[in-house]
């Protein structure tokens, strides 16, 4: 059986890698721009794509703990 272009391992390692490009690559403006923190630590190398990866990193794991009790019982639209 032939896998679907994302189930690929391939596929996955390229998409693995772009990740991490992009990741880097949000820091190369860190290198250039100085920055001014308001409160100290939002002035270090980095920290906005910290915050962003971790803001991500939150919101996930509230939808997976949501899914636990918003979860349906897997019968629930067989019953009559």
């Amino acid at each position: 059986m032939k896998k679907d272009f994302l189930e690929r391992p391939e596929t996955i390692k390229l998409l693995w890698r772009l990740l991490y490009i992009l990741c880097a690559l949000t820091l190369i403006p860190e290198i250039f721009i100085k920055r001014h923190g308001h409160f100290g630590f939002d002035g270090f190398f980095g920290f906005y794509a910290l915050l962003g990866f971790l803001s991500c990193v939150v919101l996930i794991l509230i939808s997976k703990l949501g899914g636990i009790f918003l979860k349906k019982d897997p019968h629930y639209y067989d019953k009559k």
